[in-house]
Order: structure tokens, then sequence, then C-alpha cells
């Protein structure tokens, strides 16, 4: 399936992604922050991936390590890399924003800090895949299981704890004429998810075979 969603997620997603920065110029500026806050239009929806794409590590983690599947294997693995990929974008244009915003890069606040650990976790997570050794697959969707574990905690942590950053309920009460270029944006980058995670798939499942190929040539 994700085989067939490549090009039409990919083509999508680059249409898209060539339109937006026009909606997003079209979307009326927000009154304390100015132009800076159109940062958000991308700020978020690469967030909203990240959480996605930890979610699809986890469960394909789970679907392995329950069911020694080795096609969930693969999908975790490149799961795990957009993780990382989608929460460096996350910890780029946050600071960006927040040096407006907050006269200041970086806060340790909740929702700050725990993004910043949810990215490292899927990073041990891909550490551990390239230099674990024989078992770091079972160990590393152990892994992959408590950063999906985490998720809930990240989006919820700016309603329990007093924090700089905008509660959850920012995008249900963002302004209406904003919310035709949020939500392209938002599609927009879930294309782009899944044509990256279709793509690094197919790598995975190539370098298997690869691997196979050497193991059949040493015996």
């Amino acid at each position: 399936m994700l085989k067939r969603l490549f090009v039409p997620a990919l083509f999508v997603a680059a249409v898209m992604l060539a339109v937006s920065p026009l909606l997003v110029a079209r979307a009326p500026l927000e009154t304390t922050m100015g132009l800076v806050q159109k940062i958000f239009y991308y700020h978020v929806p690469s967030a909203m991936v990240m959480f996605l794409a930890a979610f699809v590590c986890g469960i394909a983690s789970a679907v392995y390590l329950f069911g020694r599947r080795p096609g969930a294997d693969r999908v975790a693995v490149a799961a795990a890399e957009v993780v990382v990929l989608f929460g460096i974008i996350v910890l780029v244009t946050g600071p960006l924003w927040a040096r407006k915003a907050w006269g200041v890069w970086w806060q340790w606040d909740a929702r700050l800090t725990s993004t910043l650990v949810l990215w490292m976790i899927f990073n041990a997570y891909l550490l551990l895949r390239k230099y674990g050794g024989p078992g770091s697959d079972r160990l590393a969707a152990g892994v992959a299981l408590f950063g999906m574990a985490n998720v809930p905690f990240v989006y919820w942590s700016v309603n329990v704890w007093r924090t700089l950053h905008p509660k959850t309920s920012v995008v249900m009460t963002l302004d209406p004429a904003m919310r035709p270029a949020f939500w392209w944006c938002v599609t927009a980058f879930v294309c782009l998810f899944l044509a990256v995670l279709a793509a690094r798939v197919r790598l995975e499942e190539e370098r298997t075979r690869l691997e196979e190929l050497y193991l059949q040539l040493d015996d």
C-alpha cells in the first residue's frame, strides 16, 4: 500500500507546499506578534506530523515485538527517521518564533523540554538499531513504545503546567481567516510524511534483500 502511495503523495505534497506560501502570505497578521507568527503555519503542522510518525513507529514496533513481522519492523525504522526529521523542523522553527515572541531562543518549560526529550528518544532508537548488535531490534522496539507513550505527555504538558508555550486550545480558537492556510499546510505536511515514509520503507526493504544476498554468498 505504501508503495502505491508514494507517487500521488509526493505530487500532492509538492503542489500544496508550493502553493502554501501564497496562502500564508494572504492570511491576516496576528495583532500581537505580527509577521513572525506566520511560522505557526509550518511549526505546528511539523509537530503534528512528528507525533503521527511517533505513533506509527510505536504501533509498528508493537506489531513486530509481539508478532515478529519483519515488515512492521521496517515501517518502524522508517517512521523513527521521520520523527527525527520533522522533530528537527519543530526544534528549529520553534526557537525562531520564540525569539520574537518571548525575547529568548529557548525556555526549559514543560512543552519545549518534553519535545526535546521525545526527539532524543527516537534518536536513541536509531542509534540502538545501528550500533546495538544482535537483539537490538527487539530492544529498540521497546524504546519506540516508550517514545510513543510520551506523545500524550508532550501534547498535554502545556495544559497541566504553567508554560510560555500556547495551550492546545490555540488551534481550536484560531481566527477563521487563518484556518484555510493552516489546514492546507497540515494536509501538505501529512502528504509529505506519507511520501517520505513510503520511500524510506522501500529503501529498508532493498537493504534487507541486499543483506540476504550477502548472507547467501557467505554460505
